[in-house]
């Protein structure tokens, strides 16, 4: 069985859920019960200095202060999810591939605030999460695409040019696929 950490899933134009239309997920695990993985391409409603206020932690790089949050998908919505560069040495931080890693941990955030952090970070509200066989499912109604992790365009591709652009890592143009799936 193949799993799919260390990998991107890139929603087909025929993915009809609306949580997932257009929508590019970083896997951060993937084993026999199931899929975990955070979308990388989609904004929240906030910004990291609001949600820091709000946690009550104070942003002292300034720098930060505007950066959108991620809306990282529909499953614990209200659940911080950071994606960093660098070691994994923040708490419960794991590692994806080399160089991009995902933590839960108020640490980092902590970090960050006060410019310590990963060089490269982001910051997701919720995840995306598939059960036992079923990302193996959608895999095989064509609802998804996968391609390899890549640091560069989760910290360095603006948003709306990720979904076009991680397709572009295995040589598809989004823009040439039909927005229907038939049967022959």
């Amino acid at each position: 069985m193949s799993f799919f950490a260390n990998h991107m899933l890139v929603a087909l134009p025929a993915l009809q859920d609306a949580n997932f239309a257009r929508a590019v997920a970083l896997i951060c695990q993937h084993d026999e019960d199931g899929a975990m993985g955070v979308v990388i391409n989609r904004p929240s409603e906030y910004t990291f200095g609001e949600l820091l206020e709000q946690m009550h932690i104070v942003l002292r790089d300034e720098r930060l202060r505007d950066h959108r949050v991620l809306a990282g998908g529909p499953v614990h919505p209200e659940r911080g999810f950071v994606l960093h560069d660098g070691p994994g040495g923040w708490d419960s931080s794991l590692e994806i591939t080399e160089g991009l890693h995902v933590t839960t941990s108020r640490d980092v955030l902590e970090a960050m605030a006060a410019g310590d952090g990963p060089e490269h970070a982001t910051l997701a509200l919720g995840c995306a999460g598939w059960g036992k066989g079923q990302l193996e499912r959608e895999l095989t109604e064509h609802s998804w695409l996968t391609v390899p992790a890549d640091p560069q365009l989760v910290f360095e591709t603006p948003l709306d040019a990720r979904w076009q652009a991680a397709a572009g890592r295995i040589g598809v143009d989004m823009m040439h696929v039909a927005s229907h799936s038939g049967r022959a």
